[in-house]
């Protein structure tokens, strides 16, 4: 049976109401940030890179002192939205005494995919060389695909100086993995992928080191291709010896998945707060 790209993959189309569902972003993250500065512990766009989306915005539990540190890729097809849309999904871990950095990057078409995956790993360079913790990277959709990337990528062919596992673990919610269906949809006119770029960019396809964590999470009601993306990653990872864990969250669209990142005591934020653990624990 052939598959209708088009259906599959327009989640916007998928949730109608997704509109209602930005604006209930925008409002929570609005306040989040706004509850942090006043409590002195939000540092916004900070730079770390040349463009002005090339920020993060970094949040800080309550206390302060040592702590571990999570990084959160928001999504939007690579084309749209941006960290100030997604300060409130810090929430839950900062409770759990987590640090957060929300991080950004430019869009397609002005940059292509693998500009953003290089840009995804600066950020992760520049937290390193600020705070020297490694990091449990999360992301959501486009930030799930980022979030594999950043555990397949080899940190000391990029710099020396940087521990090999310096993203050890990662949390992807509703990613992309395999890049090649992208091909047919009418987005790549934005995207211009060939079948040689879309697989040089597919984390499913990179070399992976073994001992790494990797969960790849999906809203039970998104389409077929959506929890197949998910499936395989975990199936093929574990393979090279990863400890991948694939879920499905009951009742969940692509966008309402992000629902329960900004409750201390959901599920999603336990096993985030876990994976923390680990990397602070390695």
């Amino acid at each position: 049976m052939s598959i209708d790209y088009e259906v599959e993959y327009n989640n916007r189309a998928r949730v109608p109401d997704h509109p209602d569902i930005f604006a209930r972003w925008a409002r929570d993250a609005a306040a989040y940030r706004d509850e942090a500065i006043g409590e002195g512990r939000a540092e916004l766009g900070i730079k770390f890179g040349p463009s002005p989306r090339q920020i993060i915005d970094l949040f800080m539990p309550k206390g302060g002192g040592s702590t571990s540190l999570a990084m959160f890729v928001h999504g939007g097809y690579w084309r749209s939205l941006e960290p100030a849309s997604f300060s409130h999904l810090a929430r839950g871990l900062n409770a759990r005494g987590i640090a957060v950095a929300v991080s950004g990057y430019d869009l397609c078409p002005q940059v292509t995919i693998g500009d953003i995956v290089t840009q995804t790993q600066r950020a992760c360079l520049y937290l390193w060389w600020r705070l020297g913790s490694r990091i449990m990277v999360s992301g959501h959709s486009a930030g799930g695909h980022l979030a594999a990337c950043m555990i397949a990528t080899d940190w000391k062919a990029l710099a020396p100086d940087l521990p090999a596992d310096l993203v050890p673990a990662g949390y992807s919610i509703s990613g992309l993995f395999d890049l090649a269906p992208l091909l047919h949809l009418a987005a790549n006119a934005d995207f211009k992928l060939d079948a040689a770029e879309a697989r040089r960019i597919s984390p499913l396809f990179w070399p992976v080191a073994a001992g790494r964590t990797f969960d790849a999470v999906v809203g039970a009601i998104e389409s077929a291709e959506f929890l197949r993306h998910s499936k395989v990653i975990a199936q093929e990872w574990k393979k090279h010896g990863v400890d991948t864990r694939y879920e499905e969250i009951a009742g969940a669209n692509h966008f309402t998945i992000l629902d329960t990142m900004s409750d201390s005591d959901s599920a999603m934020v336990a096993r985030l707060a876990e994976l923390c653990a680990r990397v602070q624990n390695q």
